[in-house]
């Protein structure tokens, strides 16, 4: 999206920023590249990286060969001028997308330091992450977490605290964001520094049930559940497929104990003839 455009309604004011975009902020005031792409919707999840962070070349270590237009990426983001006329229309677009993601890789490294945390740590305790959907969760607030550090392999998705799991966000302005631009550590390293904010796991579960009764473990839909009902190439279950067979086995052996009969009643029957 780009920072000149207003793109996505709203009036425009005369810093080129939508009022649905830029929230309060004033047409005379000035608002850095950083600031205006965490106030955008959807990107709650974001905190706002220090300069100081982003202009350190070691925290940089690695990102420029993952990124296209890298420097001027960078650049943009720290709102350095890029001469008139150096890039056309088509670049500028292409150097804004490098920048939104440039600066969410550079995010998902500054989040695990200190200051990283403390902006993130207001965030949590504001509840801007949103809340576990499990019933038992009871509200609990989450933590956003990627599912991969490598760019482009899974969206962002949020770890609760209390039931450990993972959930899809509640908004669908996240759908669309990448789980590196936070990683597969935050969550559990923020948890590790801040202690006290760990819940207690909820102890209550929930019991399926049919008619009041509990549904039995041996029951099909419970092992199909945990996965140790195996279904045959016919779709029956091996449990039908083993009641089958004993039946199958005892009318065999019922057969073959009424030959047995027959043949021992027909043996004597021809002895006593022969005596």
């Amino acid at each position: 999206m780009s920072r000149n455009g207003g793109a996505g309604g709203g009036a425009v004011h005369n810093d080129g920023f939508s009022s649905q975009d830029s929230g309060d902020t004033s047409g005379s005031e000035e608002t850095t590249w950083i600031s205006w792409f965490c106030q955008l919707r959807g990107n709650e999840f974001f905190c706002e990286v220090d300069e100081s962070f982003i202009k350190d070349d070691f925290n940089l270590t690695g990102l420029s060969s993952g990124v296209t237009y890298f420097n001027y990426a960078l650049d943009t983001i720290l709102d350095e001028n890029i001469p008139d006329g150096e890039l056309d229309e088509r670049q500028q677009e292409l150097i804004e997308v490098s920048a939104e993601t440039l600066y969410g890789l550079i995010h998902a490294r500054y989040i695990l330091t200190s200051r990283g945390m403390q902006a993130m740590y207001a965030k949590y305790i504001d509840g801007q992450f949103g809340r576990c959907p499990r019933v038992y969760c009871v509200g609990q607030q989450v933590l956003p977490v990627g599912e991969s550090d490598m760019p482009r392999c899974s969206t962002v998705r949020i770890f609760c605290p209390m039931c450990w799991d993972l959930y899809f966000p509640r908004s669908r302005n996240h759908y669309s964001l990448d789980g590196a631009y936070w990683g597969t550590t935050f969550p559990h390293l923020f948890l590790h520094s801040y202690p006290s904010v760990v819940p207690q796991r909820s102890k209550e579960k929930y019991v399926p049930r049919i008619f009041g009764f509990k549904i039995h473990h041996t029951s099909q839909q419970v092992q199909r559940n945990n996965g140790t009902l195996v279904d045959d190439d016919e779709g029956n279950s091996n449990n039908v497929v083993s009641t089958s067979r004993r039946r199958r086995a005892a009318i065999q052996g019922q057969t073959n104990g009424n030959t047995q009969v027959r043949g021992s009643t027909a043996a004597g029957a021809f002895a006593r003839g022969a005596s």
